[in-house]
């Protein structure tokens, strides 16, 4: 059984060796930037930053018999501010037509928006390649607990949930999008826009195009991308298709990668938590139970936030749990435990 946690700043060695594996804004291969990441979500999940839209939660999966970190995801409560905005291009459709040559077009044309008090934005999956694959499933692990926090705190986050998926890149880390698109207004190449975004987004905001974009004019290869996802980014779109996760017309300003959306409420691990008492009597293996992902959140201790994937059975008098996962959480009977459905 794996421990999911709130990251602890004794976690940043281990993190940066994952955030090599994906050197994204919200999980960078940059040490300063990712010490100020997991510094934000220590006083996140302490409640030291007083609003709770301002606040960014990270979580690691654990093997607790080695205290190995084996993956990482978060959530940022408003991805999207005055100070520093959301930043998206809108992807609509228009059609021309010439009687005289008797030629009719429809073309994608993209145009620059913002939002100033955006979403709540999941983020920062990224899982050890030597553990994607196995019987713990902890890709599913990682994706679903950011959604057990948020059901158990919905006033902390924001009515709409935001997810930008990777696209395809190229073989070097390139994004093909970038190349043909950001690069001619920024004179940027993909890695520095990323890393200057992550101090703030003005560059894009000035030197983008304020008007419409045809995307007609990028490579053919280029316009096939526009909003897909690459191969490694797939099980992700699955996994957020099933709970209530669709794509909306916008794709990111650097790489040309998906936005997917979905209302907090409607979504289905949210409208299927349950909170419970845990009984006395541990659960007895044996019977078929149903899978939980089980959570708790203390005001005071190392860890602030732990979660299991277990087995559990939960009825109108309370919830059992095998005494393993009773011991990872570090409960007792009568305790508050929050569950959102595993399979």
């Amino acid at each position: 059984m794996l421990l999911l946690r709130d990251v602890r700043r004794s976690d940043l060695p281990r993190l940066r060796a994952l955030a090599r594996v994906l050197n994204s804004v919200n999980l960078p291969a940059d040490e300063r930037a990712l010490s100020g990441i997991v510094d934000r979500s220590v006083r996140s999940f302490a409640g030291r930053i007083a609003d709770p839209l301002r606040r960014s939660y990270v979580f690691v999966l654990e093997d607790p018999r080695t205290g190995r970190v084996l993956g990482t995801s978060m959530v940022i409560a408003q991805h999207g501010t005055r100070e520093s905005p959301c930043t998206f291009l809108d992807v609509t459709e228009r059609e021309s037509y010439s009687s005289t040559l008797d030629r009719h077009f429809r073309h994608r044309v993209l145009s620059i928006g913002f939002h100033f008090d955006g979403p709540t934005e999941v983020g920062g999956l990224v899982v050890d390649p030597r553990r994607r694959r196995g019987p713990d499933r902890p890709g599913k692990q990682l994706s679903h607990v950011r959604f057990l926090l948020m059901a158990m705190h919905p006033e902390r986050f924001r009515d709409t949930v935001l997810a930008e998926l990777m696209p395809p890149l190229a073989r070097n880390g390139r994004s093909l999008f970038w190349e043909s698109f950001g690069r001619r207004f920024t004179g940027l190449d993909y890695q520095d826009a990323d890393k200057r975004s992550r101090q703030g987004k003005e560059f894009i905001q000035q030197l983008f195009p304020a008007g419409e974009f045809y995307a007609t004019l990028l490579p053919l290869r280029v316009q096939r991308m526009l909003g897909k996802v690459g191969r490694s980014t797939e099980g992700a779109r699955r996994m957020l298709e099933r709970i209530g996760f669709r794509g909306v017309d916008r794709i990111d300003p650097f790489d040309g990668g998906p936005h997917y959306e979905a209302k907090l409420a409607e979504v289905t691990l949210v409208r299927q938590h349950r909170r419970a008492r845990l009984l006395a009597d541990p659960l007895v293996p044996g019977r078929r139970d149903a899978e939980f992902l089980v959570g708790l959140a203390r005001k005071r201790g190392a860890n602030r936030f732990r979660a299991v994937r277990t087995a559990a059975r939960l009825d109108s008098s309370g919830v059992r749990l095998p005494g393993e996962a009773r011991r990872l959480l570090g409960v007792a009977p009568g305790d508050e435990i929050d569950l959102v459905p595993f399979d």
